[in-house]
């Protein structure tokens, strides 16, 4: 069912909100933040519409709204206006990364561990010869919805599973110019639902391939991240002609 055009507007500045905040959110605070142009008890019936429709969810402990995996999705998308890296920021990656270009391992190291910096979560690289490079733990640890010990747990376990997350990657679909997204029950048995993984594949003239990309929470910075993501798997193809 195709949404009307104030559903689509609440749907996109309820999930802005919830990326900012990692809080449900309800329809007072949507009214009082955003210039919706309805009344709160409007914005309250079509939360309930968006939620009937699959796009938002209530926690059993709160009275607002959160978004589904389906209506993250959707706001990836064909809501959202991406956000590129300035040329300054690109200048800058290239220049911390330009004297490792003939050590493949540091390389990929330092590219991972500066993808992380930038988008302040947990970066992952994979490499054909089996290597799992990760760096930005300390980001994880910083995000609300990984204080649950266990969740963070999961997650530090598949990281050393390299045969997972070939197998993610392999099955996951091209969401937007080579970029992949997956959320929820997308990740499979070993990554809780809490999670969201963007990443794109590469492939370099020496035929190494394999897919670079970040972790997160399901409400990551996508309109920063997916840019960002495939900068650098381009970034790798670029530098790699010279391995």
């Amino acid at each position: 069912m195709q949404l009307t055009q104030r559903q689509i507007e609440i749907l996109k500045s309820l999930i802005e909100e919830y990326i900012d905040t990692a809080e449900s959110v309800g329809s007072e605070t949507l009214e009082k933040k955003h210039n919706l142009s309805v009344s709160p008890a409007t914005i309250r019936n079509e939360m309930v519409r968006l939620t009937d429709l699959g796009y938002l969810r209530k926690p059993h402990t709160s009275a607002g709204r959160i978004p589904t995996p389906m209506g993250m999705k959707f706001y990836v998308r064909q809501l959202m206006k991406e956000k590129e890296l300035s040329v300054v920021e690109e200048v800058a990656v290239k220049e911390r990364l330009w004297d490792l270009r003939n050590k493949i391992h540091e390389f990929m190291r330092e590219l991972t561990r500066t993808l992380a910096e930038k988008t302040k979560t947990l970066a992952v690289a994979t490499a054909s010869d089996g290597t799992v490079y990760a760096s930005g733990y300390a980001n994880i640890l910083d995000m609300p919805e990984f204080f649950d010990i266990d969740i963070t747990r999961s997650l530090l376990s598949a990281i050393d599973e390299f045969d997972y997350f070939k197998d993610l990657c392999q099955k996951a679909e091209e969401d937007n110019e080579g970029i992949h997204i997956l959320m929820g029950e997308e990740l499979g048995p070993k990554l809780p639902p809490q999670y969201g993984f963007v990443f794109t594949r590469y492939t370099t003239p020496e035929n190494i391939s394999g897919d670079i990309g970040v972790l997160g929470p399901v409400r990551l910075n996508y309109m920063y991240v997916v840019p960002t993501v495939r900068y650098f798997g381009g970034l790798i193809e670029e530098i790699a002609k010279g391995w």
